[in-house]
């Protein structure tokens, strides 16, 4: 048995608050509609005392962006065929495997059903749901296309879903190899130079440069090998401190736009969100200035950011959005300013829009698809540079005793 404590509505629309124990919600649901009550919200009441590891858990975990891809397909197919919102989200509630999803929409279920809007009650998850979405619900429900608004919300998350996929996708094979590589490399400094070592000692011979310097760096990471671990992992939460700062954050995205292989990839990236936003949130009533704001919030290079900042305050100036782009050549490619301004004057810019979005999204497949190609030589490089060193370091010393014989 548990203790529920639960809000209700009776038949005259008021509202009660109780506790009951009951085994299951399904007993509470029946108990209280013996009593002409309608359950409207309930929670497990629990020991202030005791700690609940599960509920701790409970609340760090994420929503995977499949279940709310799910969650968007299936409300707008519930809305278009008819379905009121409190109704659709009480299907959903049962149908999604997430629990903390489920949580949620069912909150949203209780807030929608006692009056207040989808938006204003996605607002309370705003850890969950990201400003565009709720913005865009907002404007459905002011234009009553809201079922049209969530079909564009779910095309613009399956495209960023199949965008973040692809990069997750080509990463993987290079970090895996590269993990391999430090793996095998500690390995043999640990246990194979040692043994190597305490030979080449014994026979009293001149070693060569190279294998003296493999020897000393063996030893330290036996020796202090605990220490630099520890200090590794301090500079990394130094790092990682560091890159919360306003400036820090600055220097590491404009460093990484300078980079060779991956700063085109992060340029194609953030050009691809702001193409797919922009698209989607000039299909509602929301402002141009507006629209900017949103879309920085969208993006994760800094300095992305601040240009959509810098560009809704030209806007509101009265400047056209090929003027606010253009001052910055080396994040906005003269293809996308220049289709830009013919959107601008052709007054098809939400068409525009929309086919940079998909070049780009094609652009970044393309290069993630290639990805693997470009940097399996750089590996491989650097595993035969390491191995020929390893190598070296062992024979020549072995070449030398042979001679001394």
């Amino acid at each position: 048995m548990a203790n529920y404590y639960y809000t209700t509505r009776n038949q005259k629309g008021g509202v009660t608050k109780g506790n009951m124990s009951a085994r299951n919600e399904e007993e509470l649901t029946q108990k209280l509609r013996e009593q002409n009550l309608i359950l409207t919200s309930f929670e497990i009441v629990k020991k202030k005392s005791s700690f609940n590891i599960t509920s701790l858990l409970e609340r760090l975990r994420s929503i995977p962006s499949t279940q709310k891809i799910f969650f968007v397909n299936n409300l707008e197919v519930m809305m278009r065929t008819g379905f009121s919102i409190g109704r659709a989200l009480g299907v959903l509630a049962e149908q999604t495997s997430s629990k903390k999803l489920k949580s949620i929409i069912l909150d949203l279920k209780n807030e929608v059903e006692s009056g207040v809007t989808l938006s204003r009650a996605l607002e309370k998850h705003k850890k969950y749901f990201s400003e565009l979405f709720i913005n865009m619900i907002a404007a459905g429900e002011a234009s009553g296309k809201l079922d049209e608004v969530l079909k564009r919300l779910a095309v613009q998350m399956r495209k960023d879903h199949a965008l973040i996929a692809k990069i997750k996708g080509a990463m993987t094979y290079p970090i895996i190899i590269v993990i391999a590589m430090v793996g095998i490399g500690i390995a043999m400094m640990v246990y194979v130079i040692p043994q190597l070592a305490s030979v080449f000692s014994e026979a009293g011979a001149q070693l060569p440069l190279i294998t003296r310097v493999l020897m000393s760096l063996s030893d330290f990471m036996i020796n202090q090998g605990l220490w630099a671990f520890m200090g590794l992992i301090l500079l990394f939460f130094g790092i990682r401190r560091l890159l919360r700062t306003k400036k820090g954050r600055y220097t590491y995205h404009k460093i990484i736009l300078k980079l060779p292989i991956f700063g085109p990839i992060v340029k194609k990236v953030n050009l691809a969100r702001f193409s797919r936003s922009l698209n989607s949130l000039l299909a509602t009533d929301i402002p141009i200035v507006k629209t900017f704001e949103i879309i920085g919030k969208t993006l994760g290079n800094v300095h992305y950011q601040n240009a959509m900042k810098e560009a809704g305050e030209k806007l509101k100036t009265g400047a056209t959005v090929q003027k606010c782009l253009e001052v910055y050549p080396t994040l906005f490619t003269p293809v996308i300013i220049q289709m830009i301004a013919v959107g601008e004057e052709s007054g098809t810019l939400d068409t525009i829009s929309e086919e940079l979005a998909s070049f780009y999204e094609e652009e970044v497949d393309q290069t993630m698809s290639n990805l693997s190609t470009i940097i399996e030589p750089v590996i491989m490089l650097v595993l035969g540079a390491a191995t020929a060193l390893l190598v070296a370091a062992i024979i020549l010393p072995i070449y030398s005793l042979s001679e001394a014989i």
